[in-house]
């Protein structure tokens, strides 16, 4: 049998995650390729096999070994250029999150997939989880009343070196375009996206109706590094997500909590943990690794977990995101940790604001403005 074919363009710094997972999977698919303005460099858990071509433009990659599939590992603003590169080529897609920088980005990207007939299945890892189908049994079930809230904390601390790993990193734009850094467009976009996943279970596929945001920067940085969102759905509950990563050393690793009249039902989204009302909190098995998704897709046709379409309504919202300004926090709410900048008592607004359905400006949070 011949195994697909598969290329890493981007195959440095978070490429390298890419390809330990193509690497432990040697009786489903063949590495042919890696690419990266970068010099490219084996790993232990990560080898070039002998005889892998390595290319610092793309195009000359896909040109030269036509993969099966690509997985595109770059920075945002250069995804839909080397996404639909890949789609002409004749290639799947496993595309890394945030998928593209607008709705119109999306637009485009949906236009060429439905005129190549390839699939795209972009690298929100939480929605390989059993998770948010139990929520909508939940729901269905009655077990949680009439759904009033979804609201998400987390709270992370990024030491100075996190806003050196790339030249895009704390930055708004990158040659001329969104550069998609900000802690709710990038290392909590998982959080806002499963939070419309929880969102689509309890009230039904759609984009949000309403959007409101507050961003605010500790650190000498463009975007956002503390953050609050606050979204309607259309016919459902208010989503909060409130995040930071400027936390406290107790660290928030990232829930979900939703509310009904009838009691909660709380979602830690990184680890698969899930409590319902009246059971004790217990990791579900069964998440689905994205890759062998697509590989069984393309296998056997069953349906992707995390199609390029699936993800329109995050597109949107981080579309209203990065539109929106970015407050400076005063230093006197702000305090110097040796590599880490703390916002003094974050732990506790962001916990408030996913508590209440709040904006950071609606509670006793003396550094946010409306």
């Amino acid at each position: 049998m011949t195994l697909p074919s598969i290329a890493v363009i981007g195959a440095g710094g978070h490429g390298l995650w890419h390809r330990r997972r193509i690497a432990a999977r040697a009786d489903r698919i063949r590495l042919a390729g890696l690419c990266d303005v970068a010099p490219v460099r084996a790993e232990p858990d990560a080898p070039i096999p002998d005889g892998t071509p390595v290319f610092s433009d793309h195009r000359e990659l896909l040109e030269s070994i036509r993969p099966d599939i690509v997985v595109v590992c770059t920075p945002p603003h250069t995804h839909l250029a080397i996404a639909a590169d890949a789609l002409r080529a004749g290639a799947d897609l496993l595309l890394e999150k945030p998928p593209v920088t607008s709705l119109a980005e999306h637009r485009e990207l949906a236009g060429l997939l439905a005129g190549t007939g390839r699939a795209c299945q972009v690298n929100f890892q939480a929605l390989g989880s059993p998770v948010p189908e139990l929520l909508r049994a939940a729901v269905a079930d009655g077990g949680l009343g009439e759904i009033r809230s979804i609201g998400v904390a987390g709270a992370w601390r990024r030491p100075d070196e996190y806003y050196r790993r790339s030249p895009w990193a704390g930055r708004s734009t990158m040659d001329g375009r969104p550069a998609l850094d900000g802690a709710l467009a990038n290392p909590f976009a998982h959080a806002v996206m499963q939070a419309l996943a929880v969102g689509e279970a309890v009230a039904g596929p759609g984009l949000p109706v309403g959007v409101e945001v507050e961003r605010y920067r500790a650190r000498e940085i463009e975007v956002d590094d503390t953050a609050c969102l606050r979204l309607t759905l259309r016919g459902g509950p208010t989503i909060t997500v409130a995040v930071t990563l400027c936390g406290e050393e107790a660290k928030i690793e990232g829930g979900i909590t939703v509310r009904g009249t009838g009691g909660e039902a709380f979602y830690e989204y990184p680890t698969d943990r899930l409590a319902l009302p009246g059971r004790p909190a217990a990791t579900v098995a069964g998440r689905v690794d994205l890759l062998d998704d697509l590989l069984d897709h393309r296998a056997n046709g069953t349906a992707l977990r995390a199609p390029f379409a699936r993800t329109e309504p995050f597109t949107a919202v981080i579309e209203s995101v990065v539109a929106a300004p970015v407050v400076r926090i005063p230093d006197g709410y702000v305090r110097r940790d040796g590599p880490y900048v703390t916002v003094d008592g974050v732990n506790s607004v962001v916990e408030a604001a996913a508590a209440n359905a709040a904006l950071f400006s609606e509670l006793p949070a003396p550094w946010a403005i409306r």
